[in-house]
This record gives structure tokens, sequence and C-alpha cells, in this order.
């Protein structure tokens, strides 16, 4: 993770935030802002089936009732409706705290 170099100029979303899935309609709240694609070729072709572009933000999510992280694209997220909490196991490790809507880092894992 590259602990948000998108600059908010160029993220529509910000660590914390709550935001939907586009395609596969499930929640998350951001961990983390890469300012374009960080990962492999590879997994790029067998992940990104709507092949969304490269260059533009990319971002790392802890999904809502799940253990699962996500990376997704930016065109693939909205803000969420839904602004309750996330339950999600790395969430109760103490990393961010929920408040008002969306949550606040309060400490890295690096």
């Amino acid at each position: 993770m590259t602990e948000g170099k998108a600059t908010s100029a160029t993220a529509q979303f910000e660590i914390g935030q709550i935001v939907h899935h586009r395609l596969f309609d499930y929640r998350g709240v951001i961990l983390d802002v890469d300012p374009d694609f960080q990962g492999g070729e590879e997994w790029y072709q067998k992940m990104a089936r709507s092949h969304p572009p490269k260059d533009k933000p990319w971002y790392h999510l802890l999904v809502d009732n799940s253990e699962a992280t996500t990376y997704v694209a930016e065109r693939n997220l909205e803000p969420s409706p839904d602004l309750g909490p996330i339950h999600h196991s790395l969430l109760a490790h103490g990393l961010m705290r929920y408040e008002d809507g969306h949550y606040v880092v309060k400490r890295r894992l690096v």
C-alpha cells in the first residue's frame, strides 16, 4: 500500500470513507488509496474484468460483514447511502474508530 499517495485533488474518496461497490453491491470502508493501479498484470486480467482504467485511483477496502479486503477501481465505487458502522475483524484491532458516518484512522499497520 502506498499510504494515500493520491491527493484529494485526484482521489474522489478518502481513507475512512464508507463506500458502496456499484457492480458487486457491497459496502466497505477505505483503508488506503493508490494514485493508480499498483497490482500485477495477471491479477488485473483475472480480477478486473470490466477493465477499469489503471491511471486513475484504486482503493483498498475492508468489506462489511466479511473477512475480505478488496482492491477496487474508483469508477466502481460510489458514496454509500448507508453510513452505519462496518463489521470487519480488522476494525476490532483499533485501526480506525467510527464517528458520525465515517472512520478516523487511529494507527497505521506499517
